[in-house]
């Protein structure tokens, strides 16, 4: 990984982290075991509420790969939270996606490749990871995707 601090790539590309959200129900957002990081599924918000909506229904691929991106950096978030740095980062090995869409829509894996794009952007090389991408007939509160991190640390 570069010597660049994440904090100043994030900047480079215009992304200032959020303010980290509180659990939705009985779980906590992170959880540290050894020198692997855990992270919650967070769902896609757009203006601070759930970005409600179905892929091939009434968002396409293009929206829902912003939808992905926007996770992304929650999902950032709730890691610097979590660790107090992500230069803690070592790799993030593991994205899941879940992609609230109709029968028929099969574009889930260039939906979250919004996410994991960014996070190539972001952290380089550390940045690749291994990764699921499944599409669902609903997600929590309507949320057109829904995406969890696993992540290596230092």
């Amino acid at each position: 990984m570069s010597t660049k601090p994440i904090s100043d790539r994030l900047k480079d590309l215009g992304i200032e982290l959020p303010a980290t959200a509180s659990p939705a129900a009985a779980y906590v957002m992170a959880v540290t075991t050894g020198s692997t990081v855990f992270v919650s599924g967070h769902i896609a918000k757009e203006n601070g509420k759930p970005w409600v909506g179905k892929l091939g229904l009434d968002i396409d691929t293009p929206s829902g790969k912003a939808a992905a991106r926007s996770i992304a950096i929650d999902l950032m978030a709730t890691l610097e939270a979590h660790l107090g740095s992500l230069d803690r980062v070592k790799r993030i090995v593991k994205v899941m996606g879940l992609v609230n869409s109709t029968d028929l829509f099969t574009e889930q894996h260039l939906v979250i490749n919004g996410c994991s794009e960014l996070l190539f952007e972001v952290f380089g090389e550390a940045g690749k990871h291994a990764r699921s991408a499944f599409g669902v007939t609903q997600i929590p509160l309507g949320a057109c995707v829904e995406i969890e991190l696993i992540a290596e640390i230092e």
